[in-house]
């Protein structure tokens, strides 16, 4: 789950990239995702360090970088 969803992100941020718009991203949802993946990173990081958590971070690097270009092209729709 963790490899297909964050293989997802990129494109979504190719996708926005494209676009300068960001019609129908919910931040809510991104900073949730966000969210889910610290308390993974920190779940892993306390019980076992794992190399998951590299996954984690990758993922996590991804949605903030999607999330930051909402707040950008959203701030600049306005």
């Amino acid at each position: 789950m963790l490899f297909c969803f964050g293989f997802s992100w990129p494109f979504a941020i190719a996708r926005t990239l494209r676009a300068k718009r960001v019609d129908g991203k919910s931040p809510a949802f991104s900073v949730l995702v966000m969210v889910g993946y610290l308390c993974g990173i920190a779940a892993h990081a306390i019980s076992d360090r794992s190399w998951i958590v590299w996954v984690y971070l990758a993922d996590l690097v991804l949605v903030a970088a999607d999330f930051s270009l909402y707040m950008h092209y959203s701030r600049k729709e306005r």
